[in-house]
């Protein structure tokens, strides 16, 4: 049985003092707080949560712990694929660093316990290329060495659906507190949160529990479809924030017998759940927004970071939208763009300014789904913006009107994606070739294994018409 509501743990927080013995502190801390089990945790490149549990002494006493470098090659189904590699052929170790400060206590956990984001390295010390993680360090390292910090701020969509087990039938929304289902295009609902408040409130005491600041909940557009809208701050802080918000979600609706779902496009006539980013970038040495000038107008920089990504993010689509379901959210009319036209206030584009004050002047790249990876989104959208600096490349006209009413700009499935991204070298050096390399491999795989299943839609229409 989980911890009751009622008898959550506060939160635990925890920094390490660089003039005392780390080893010495998270003994005080497990003694302290009586813990269990610490878990040692990684992001995947789907994003799963991988890694290995210990008991807290054992974690405390700081020891070297590994994982075999083949996590990398396991496929959203299970499956391995093979990929020509020492470091694949010989399933080499790699060593599981402890992020410290991502330290957080598990509030659903039954016993009082831990969990730490770690990095990956190779026993030489060298940080493995392709783990996710490391992949948006690389990015924010290039940012840094022009003396500039990003700012992001996302926001997550997902649904509750009722429990199902069995994939051969379609999802729907989990019974509401008033004993009926919801229906869709409720958007901005108080009511519709209501229905769902005893999930909502478990999600609300688990992110205090966890040190975990949400801004605003609302009801979006399909049924039992919620958004949480995440403060603004630094990119790997929020990368790590999305990781465990997601676990936190689906461990909340779980404690009342329904399913938090992050496909982009769970239901059939229904709104697909994004993961829009809000950008901005400051100067790391006066803090001011590099978007606006002294008088607050755009800056040269503001427009070369549009021109970036609407030049690149169509290579870099594959990473915002990684399976072949994200591709069904791509629809016109259905709240997800469909071209990479920019445009101010505009929700029918791809990048949209909202309205802002000079120093939160921002860009929202609303291609990225729910589904991604938010290491590796966060880093590719980014280097999409990057390379528009560093190359000075001009955006389009901002656009007026219906942007639906535009030509496709973003790919139509996952193949195209690849192809895209396996003929952008400058997006695959950026974000490193041992990366771009297994990522394609991979989504290759997925994709061959994808077509291996022979649909609903093809059995009614084909069957006994063609």
């Amino acid at each position: 049985m989980n911890t009751p509501a009622a008898d959550l743990p506060e939160a635990i927080s925890f920094r390490i003092d660089a003039n005392t013995d780390p080893k010495a502190q998270l003994k005080t801390l497990i003694r302290e707080h009586r813990i269990d089990e610490v878990e040692c945790v990684i992001a995947d490149i789907h994003g799963i949560t991988r890694g290995k549990a210990m008991p807290a002494a054992k974690f405390a006493d700081m020891k070297p712990a590994f994982l075999p470098f083949s996590i990398f090659f396991q496929s959203i189904t299970g499956q391995y694929f093979e990929f020509d590699s020492d470091e694949y052929n010989t399933e080499i170790d790699i060593q599981l660093i402890p992020d410290l400060s991502t330290l957080r206590n598990l509030p659903w956990a039954r016993s009082p316990s831990l969990m730490v984001i770690h990095d990956l390295h190779y026993p030489s010390g060298q940080p493995v290329a392709c783990a996710p993680r490391n992949v948006l360090k690389r990015i924010l390292a290039r940012y840094a060495a022009q003396n500039w910090q990003p700012i992001v701020a996302p926001e997550l969509e997902f649904y509750l659906t009722a429990r199902n087990t069995n994939p051969d039938i379609p999802l729907e929304p989990p019974v509401g507190r008033s004993g009926r289902q919801s229906v869709g295009r409720q958007s901005y609902s108080i009511m519709a949160i209501d229905e769902y408040e005893n999930i909502i409130e478990d999600i609300y005491r688990f992110a205090e529990a966890q040190g975990l600041e949400i801004e605003t909940i609302i009801q979006e557009g399909g049924p039992a479809q919620l958004e949480i809208n995440m403060m603004h701050g630094d990119p790997l802080q929020m990368a790590d924030n999305v990781f465990i918000f997601k676990r936190l979600i689906r461990e909340a609706a779980l404690r009342h017998d329904c399913y938090a779902t992050f496909m982009a496009k769970p239901m059939e006539g229904q709104p697909g759940s994004a993961m829009h980013i809000h950008q901005s970038i400051v100067d790391c040495h006066t803090g001011q927004n590099i978007f606006s000038d002294e008088r607050g107008e755009t800056t040269e920089l503001f427009t070369h970071f549009i021109g970036g990504q609407q030049h690149y993010l169509e290579a870099a689509t594959c990473i915002l939208a990684p399976y072949v379901n994200s591709y069904r959210r791509f629809m016109p009319d259905d709240a997800a763009p469909i071209n990479l036209e920019w445009s101010f206030d505009n929700r029918s584009a791809g990048l949209r300014v909202p309205h802002s004050a000079p120093n939160a002047r921002r860009v929202e790249n609303r291609v990225a789904g729910i589904d991604c990876n938010p290491y590796l989104a966060l880093a590719a959208s980014l280097a999409c913006g990057y390379l528009g600096m560093m190359e000075k490349i001009e955006p389009t006209r901002a656009f007026k009107g219906d942007a639906y009413e535009a030509a496709y700009g973003v790919p139509r499935g996952i193949q195209e994606a690849l192809l895209a991204f396996e003929q952008c070298t400058p997006l695959q050096e950026l974000l490193g070739m041992q990366f771009s390399a297994i990522y394609r491999a991979l989504k290759a795989h997925e994709f061959d294994e994808y077509m291996k299943v022979v649909s609903p839609w093809e059995r009614e229409h084909l069957l006994l018409t063609v």
